[in-house]
């Protein structure tokens, strides 16, 4: 029972609100979310991203075992804690792909071709595109864009905006520098010991890539609100009501690397960080009536 909860653990529970937050976008904004059948589709592509993904942060901490146990946080992780041994977490590794691919192929092979891109790009990223500068992040901003694609292909979308991929990317890199900006002040002199690509970063250049992508996050969305067909009302544009939730979003996030010196995981602030909190909820729920009760 000890190995299986240390599994579970290693396939990172809390980071699975990605596949929902990235994964059912296009369902929503399609406005198919009272489709049961477009949503049972969906969440079972969301149920197969949580494996496919998993056995990712599994090789991921098989690979990285060694500098994770001098992180002053991962030594915690059952991998380099020694909770499970690494001969369990390979054979996992193993046949957990296995299965979610061959379930994908007979269930829909477009979300195969999908999940199997995923995995090859995250694979390549912990064995080697993590030490590359600049392509780091740029590949875990493709893990994001595939999980929205995922949620494409498994229905018939007729209303997604190509936008909404440009501000998944933006808003991926957003919170993957911001990461990276919060690991390299937290950990100090000890940063290159566990993370080496940091040989090639600098607060400054950080701060750069974060005001960029900051201003390109919200420009993108400002134009997906523009452009968007499926919420204008009497041929008002009502999706720009929303610009100011996502505006204090993206601000609160950089108050808090800034000033709290909190973001170094961008989950567990999304899960202990009340206005981020709230302002999710406040984004989501004014998408909703636009889409669903005025749309």
């Amino acid at each position: 029972m000890q190995a299986f909860i240390g599994i579970i653990k290693t396939m990172r529970p809390k980071q699975w609100t990605k596949n929902l937050l990235f994964v059912f976008p296009p369902i929503v904004f399609d406005r198919q979310l009272t489709n049961p059948d477009s949503l049972l589709r969906v969440i079972i592509a969301c149920l197969l991203l949580i494996l496919m993904s998993g056995t990712v942060y599994l090789i991921n901490d098989l690979v990285d075992i060694e500098k994770d146990r001098l992180h002053p946080k991962k030594r915690f992780r059952p991998l380099p804690s020694g909770q499970i041994p690494p001969s369990l977490a390979i054979t996992v590794a193993f046949i957990l792909p296995i299965f979610t691919l061959a379930f994908a192929f007979f269930w829909d092979t477009s979300l195969a071709i999908v999940l199997l891109l995923y995995l090859i790009i995250q694979v390549a990223y912990s064995f080697s595109l993590k030490h590359v500068p600049i392509v780091d992040v740029l590949a875990v901003m493709t893990g994001f864009i595939l999980r929205v694609i995922a949620g494409v292909v498994v229905i018939d979308v007729a209303n997604f905006s190509p936008w909404l991929y440009a501000c998944t990317g933006l808003l991926a890199l957003f919170l993957v520098i911001g990461k990276r900006r919060q690991e390299l002040v937290t950990l100090g002199e000890t940063a290159l010991q566990t993370r080496p690509i940091f040989k090639h970063y600098n607060l400054a250049l950080l701060d750069d890539m974060l005001r960029m992508v900051l201003t390109s996050t919200l420009i993108t969305y400002l134009l997906y609100t523009i452009e968007v067909e499926t919420v204008r009302f009497a041929d008002i544009n009502l999706a720009l009501l929303t610009v100011p939730f996502v505006l204090y979003g993206l601000w609160r996030y950089l108050y808090l690397i800034h000033v709290k010196g909190e973001g170094s995981a961008p989950d567990e602030v999304f899960l202990q960080d009340r206005p981020i909190q709230l302002t999710l909820l406040a984004w989501g729920a004014s998408f909703l009536v636009l889409l669903y009760v005025l749309g």
